[in-house]
């Protein structure tokens, strides 16, 4: 059964981390970012308990930093970027391939109504809900499998955000995305890949490019192997 978990309870931040996450607030708003709900929620959310400890004095630059397992937490910016894009209004379901340090998932928290979070790498999920716990976010569902496959018993959702890179769209993706839903996922080969954002229309995918980016390969009975 997936752990569920909801919105955030006010108090899980250190003060000392207030002015750093302030200033990154204010460096997103200058990159561009608009959205002040993601602003908000970027402002809202303790970066520092997602990294580990001997890199936690750089939570709050805008760089991706590792969290183990040959993974690493993204860059705010690019966080930032994904979830203005996505144009989340709260009331939304949403799936996201990849869990990772758990961060991108509760900023989701505060943007959408039910968010579900595929993650396969086990020591990462077991992090991730430690702190979503800790954070008392309660409209969070995670699962421990194949993200390529996506999570069916819960679609289709308004929206799918994939946080790995894959050479195609899985099919499942498609298929479990609601009618006019939209799925971020970066393309290509497993050095360098674009960003696209789909929107489902029928049976098929509206394609716009967004931007070059690099991510770790999202690895799957549907993508890359292992």
């Amino acid at each position: 059964m997936p752990e569920r978990s909801g919105k955030l309870v006010a108090g899980a931040v250190e003060p000392e981390f207030r002015g750093p996450r302030r200033r990154l607030v204010e460096q997103l708003q200058e990159q561009g970012i608009r959205d002040l709900a993601v602003l908000k929620a970027i402002d809202e959310t303790p970066r520092h308990l997602f990294v580990p400890k001997a890199v936690r004095h750089r939570a709050y630059e805008d760089s991706a930093l590792p969290i183990g397992n040959g993974q690493t937490i993204s860059q705010p910016s690019i966080h930032a970027r994904y979830l203005e894009l996505l144009h989340l209004t709260g009331t939304e379901k949403v799936l996201e391939v990849g869990t990772g340090s758990g961060y991108q998932t509760v900023l989701l928290s505060h943007l959408a109504a039910q968010v579900f979070s595929i993650e396969r790498v086990a020591p990462l999920l077991e992090s991730a809900r430690a702190i979503i716990q800790q954070l008392g976010a309660r409209n969070i569902s995670l699962l421990l499998g194949d993200g390529t496959l996506g999570w069916r018993q819960y679609a289709p959702y308004d929206a799918i955000l994939v946080s790995a890179a894959a050479p195609d769209v899985p099919q499942a993706y498609v298929e479990q995305l609601a009618e006019g839903g939209r799925l971020l996922i970066p393309l290509g080969d497993r050095e360098e890949q674009i960003l696209y954002l789909m929107v489902k229309r029928g049976d098929r995918l509206e394609r716009r490019e967004i931007a070059p980016v690099r991510f770790v390969p999202l690895v799957g009975k549907h993508s890359w192997e292992e």
